[in-house]
């Protein structure tokens, strides 16, 4: 039995996709070096107890708990009902401390790292039938995060978060995953300081979406997604309301960006500029037709682009929380202080990262 544990769950980034991954649509992202940090020490209690000092949390679990019940948001517990049913038990208590310096509530999936790292430490600590790799705690994840909540996101911040690196990932019925590269470099984190509306946007961008796709189907049952083009939008949007067009643009338009992006990140040789326009093409999709924008985002963007990046855009759902800019990697601190000067809280180099780690299994 394990008695120490330690390890670590990274940040994740969106570069391509984003609201984008609930209609099955592939996405591409990466994990960052901005991390969660979980260390296990095993007790003399049959008690799971918890510390988050970064949100001044402190939970005590019993091992036999069940959780029948399931409230809304508790992830501790939906992952100790998921990993339950793949056949783990829990026989002995840990104190448990998790921290990190990953943005909260800033669309850089601070909470996914964290659940990742507890179905990973709860995977270690305990014996389980099937092999510890990283798809399986992944795929643990979204299970105890999407479905055991009903909550409209996809399995992109899960799996980047627990393979690293940057990923292409098919979200589809037939899922599958690609690794397309190790770095890249001249990244740029610029943190808001307004938390986004995760639920509220996510929910209404997917609702909408679906409602406009399954009009489109409804009509033209050859139609296939992920086979269109900006010709189909022009050719099926007067079958539309117009209030729902622009979320059948969007998700048209971004799913041609990813997949130019995919062959861009993919050649030996990586043209940044080309890269960096592909990303201001998504985000003014991101800003113009989904609205997932606030003024302080777009100030920040166009403060990176003034001060030399090659794209920008927002990250994750919308409403606020980061930015991420590629420029240059000469000029990221002049960027980071362009960024902060139009009002960030913070900016900052990132750099592309593996994905969840053990530093100590003892």
């Amino acid at each position: 039995m394990n008695t120490t544990i330690s390890l670590t769950a990274p940040a994740r980034i969106c570069l391509f996709g984003d609201h984008q991954d609930y209609l099955g649509l592939p996405v591409i992202a990466c994990a960052i070096d901005k991390h969660i940090t979980l260390t296990a020490v095993k007790n003399n209690s049959k008690k799971l107890k918890i510390n988050l000092p970064d949100i001044q949390l402190k939970r005590s679990i019993d091992i036999s708990e069940t959780f029948e019940t399931l409230e809304k948001g508790d992830h501790f517990a939906s992952a100790i009902r998921v990993i339950k049913r793949h056949g783990v038990l829990i026989d002995s208590g840990y104190d448990i401390s998790m921290s990190g310096n990953i943005p909260i509530n800033a669309g850089v999936s601070s909470s996914s790292a964290v659940l990742v790292a507890w179905i990973h430490f709860l995977l270690k600590a305990f014996s389980v039938n099937s092999k510890i790799t990283p798809e399986f705690i992944s795929q643990l994840a979204y299970e105890a995060e999407v479905l055991e909540h009903n909550s409209p996101g996809g399995k992109m911040d899960q799996y980047t978060i627990g393979i690293g690196n940057i990923v292409f990932i098919e979200t589809g019925d037939r899922f599958n995953y690609e690794l397309i590269g190790e770095s890249l470099d001249g990244m740029v984190l610029g943190e808001s300081g307004i938390a986004k509306d995760t639920i509220g946007l996510l929910g209404s961008s997917k609702s909408n979406a679906i409602k406009a796709i399954q009009i489109i189907q409804n009509k033209e049952a050859d139609f296939v997604l992920k086979n269109a083009t900006t010709k189909d939008f022009e050719n099926y949007k007067e079958l539309l309301p117009e209030e729902l067009r622009p979320f059948f643009y969007a998700a048209i338009q971004n799913h041609i960006i990813t997949q130019k992006a995919l062959v861009a990140l993919k050649r030996g040789t990586l043209n940044y500029p080309v890269i960096g326009d592909l990303i201001n093409q998504h985000h003014s999709i991101l800003r113009d037709d989904l609205k997932l924008t606030v003024p302080k985002i777009d100030v920040m963007i166009d403060a990176a682009i003034e001060a030399g990046a090659y794209g920008a855009k927002i990250i994750g759902s919308g409403g606020g929380g980061c930015i991420v800019a590629l420029c240059p990697a000469r000029l990221q601190n002049k960027i980071s202080m362009a960024i902060k000067k139009a009002g960030a809280k913070d900016a900052y180099p990132v750099n592309v990262a593996k994905g969840t780690q053990i530093l100590i299994d003892a």
